[in-house]
C-alpha cells in the first residue's frame, strides 16, 4: 500500500526564521511560502534529492499546529507523509483493519494539489501519518 516517503513535516514557531536557517546555514533550496487555510497552516518545502522536508507554521490561533507548538514551543517533527496510488482504497483498507482516519474521513487537497488524509497517531506508535495520492 505505501509508496515512498513524500516528506517529513516539522512544525516551527517562525517560518521565516526556519526558512532562512535552511537556506543560509544548510544551503538548501526552499520554496516560497504557501498558505493552506483549509489545513490551518502556511508551509514551505525544502527540496532534497530523495524527498522533501515541509516546514509548517500555524495560520491563525485555531490551527492544529498552534496546539502542537503550545506543547512544543521550539517546534519539532509533526508528521511523516507517505505516497499511495489510490487514497480512497488505502483509506478503506486502513479503516477495515481498525485504523482511524482523522477528520470526516474524506480526502482534502494538500499543498501539492493532491488528495491527502491523516491517520491517528495512537494507531501508529505515536506518529501522525499523512497519506498523499500520487
Amino acid at each position: 500500500m505505501l509508496g515512498r516517503v513524500n516528506h517529513v513535516a516539522i512544525a516551527v514557531p517562525d517560518l521565516a526564521s526556519a526558512t532562512q536557517s535552511y537556506r543560509t546555514t544548510l544551503g538548501a533550496t526552499v520554496t516560497e511560502p504557501q498558505a493552506l487555510p483549509e489545513h490551518g497552516v502556511t508551509v514551505v518545502f525544502v527540496t532534497l534529492p530523495n524527498t522533501k522536508v515541509e516546514l509548517l507554521e500555524p495560520l491563525g490561533d485555531t490551527s492544529p499546529i498552534a496546539a502542537f507548538l503550545a506543547k512544543n514551543p521550539s517546534g519539532g517533527m509533526h508528521h511523516i507523509c507517505y505516497e499511495v496510488e489510490d487514497i480512497v482504497a488505502a483509506r478503506d483498507a486502513l479503516q477495515a483493519s481498525g485504523a482511524r482516519v482523522l477528520g470526516d474521513g474524506e480526502p482534502k487537497i494538500g499543498a501539492h494539489g493532491k488528495p491527502v488524509l491523516f491517520l491517528h497517531p495512537k494507531d501508529f506508535q505515536g506518529t501522525l501519518i499523512e497519506l498523499e495520492q500520487v
